[in-house]
């Protein structure tokens, strides 16, 4: 499968960093659960988190924090 473009799934402001953080912990969850629950994955978990955040199912908040 063809990876979303970065256009696709940041909004106007967003900053490249954040979502790369964001994907990455989300990416580290999904392996974990799978880890634990004894599933094979068929795809990595970083092409399964970027697909999550492309399809809407989770979004990342950037706090002003984060942005500085």
């Amino acid at each position: 499968m063809l990876r979303p473009a970065m256009n696709d799934i940041l909004k106007d402001g967003q900053s490249y960093y954040s979502f790369v953080i964001a994907v990455a912990k989300r990416a580290r969850d999904i392996a974990e659960t799978a880890m634990d629950s004894g599933v094979l994955l068929d795809e990595k978990p970083v092409d399964l988190a970027v697909n999550e955040f492309h399809d809407g199912k989770y979004e990342f908040v950037e706090t002003e924090e984060s942005k500085g």
